[in-house]
């Protein structure tokens, strides 16, 4: 039995909430397990749509959290204060060892302020991430979360000397490579050998446009949304749009048409997600993790936003930036990237696969 001021067996508290989390944490879950750590789940509830959580705990094989916050929606401010209510009273039950993050949600500067406040470590997996664009509120996010952690693992070297510009110290930086490529690698093959994606939506495999649209700043804006739909559906090629809950609300409250053209479908798991992206001719998305995802599955992609935080992409011509200020804009860069030959090579820009393993290194040798 646990002794008064004692901890059991190093562990970990880890926080999700929303989609590209719970995919990070499916590989680190499994290395943090591999190195005898004990990792306590939680989820926030920033997600909470079956088709945006549910389905990715059962493909990914990652356990049932083991506490469920239920935060549900509200504004950012509004999220943010329900969990740090809440995350206060988990942590100081749990006592963990570090409170591990992902990426720049709500979630993850809940986490990281809660933490904080207990004196309980954090660690910040995606650290050192930068769009420049402080009117999102992912960026603000970001730039929190790293000054409140203990230890920040970047995706690449790009974000580490950023965090160096920024005043934090080398001993706290750890250049570990991206867990979503270490996703990537690990479900790739299960993916093409279960997904029926394109058979049941009848996509002709490298013949479609994949795109998605969820981020605020497109959707809360009718004109910018209004532009990014009409230049999909005169795009030329089908398109398939996994539509978002938040798009949808969007659409509806703002009364913009989908055009007839566009193939609209329910959300989709993350393997169906991979086998889609694996087939597109091209990405067209606002997401940031998206972007990377495309790349990994050797697919060029349109980024309709005026800031990418991966502008090595944009540098090596795997994507393309374009302001989603008029659909004659978007058009024309969708034509030129499926017109336009893939690059000549895919340059490691992410690490070998390995990231999941480096952090649950470094973390088990500080659990002391």
């Amino acid at each position: 039995m646990q002794g008064r001021g004692k901890r059991l067996t190093p562990h970990i508290l880890t926080l999700v909430g929303a989609r590209p989390q719970f995919i990070k944490a499916a590989p680190v879950s499994r290395a943090l397990a591999a190195a005898g750590l004990r990792e306590v789940l939680v989820h926030s509830g920033q997600h909470y749509d079956a088709a945006m959580s549910a389905r990715f705990f059962e493909e990914l094989g990652i356990p049932d959290p083991a506490h469920h916050l239920g935060v549900g929606s509200g504004t950012h401010a509004e999220q943010t204060g329900r969990m740090l209510v809440a995350l206060e009273r988990l942590i100081r039950a749990e006592r963990p060892h570090w409170l591990l993050v992902y990426g720049d949600t709500n979630t993850t500067l809940a986490g990281a302020l809660a933490a904080s406040y207990l004196g309980v470590r954090v660690a910040h997996v995606e650290a050192g991430l930068r769009s420049g664009n402080m009117r999102m509120p992912e960026e603000i996010n970001r730039i929190a979360t790293d000054r409140a952690s203990t230890l920040l693992f970047t995706p690449n070297s790009t974000a580490a000397e950023q965090l160096r510009k920024e005043g934090i110290e080398d001993g706290a930086i750890v250049v570990s490579g991206d867990v979503m490529f270490d996703a990537a690698v690990m479900f790739a093959h299960q993916a093409r050998a279960t997904s029926k994606v394109l058979h049941q939506h009848r996509l002709p495999d490298g013949g479609f446009i994949l795109a998605t649209v969820h981020r605020a700043e497109n959707t809360d804006d009718p004109m910018r949304l209004a532009a990014i739909m009409q230049a999909l559906g005169t795009s030329g090629m089908p398109v398939c749009l996994p539509m978002h809950p938040r798009t949808v609300r969007r659409l509806q409250e703002s009364g913009t048409a989908v055009p007839a053209s566009l193939q609209v479908i329910e959300p989709v798991g993350y393997l169906d997600m991979l086998r889609l992206l694996e087939a597109a001719r091209l990405v067209v998305t606002d997401s940031g993790g998206v972007q990377k995802e495309a790349y990994f599955a050797g697919t060029p992609c349109v980024t309709v936003r005026t800031e990418t935080e991966w502008p090595e992409l944009v540098a090596a011509g795997w994507n393309r930036l374009v302001p989603p200020t008029s659909a004659q804009s978007i058009r024309e860069a969708i034509a030129e990237a499926a017109s336009a030959p893939k690059p000549e090579s895919a340059p490691r820009f992410y690490g070998t696969g390995e990231a999941s393993a480096i952090i649950a290194g470094a973390l088990a040798a500080r659990c002391e």
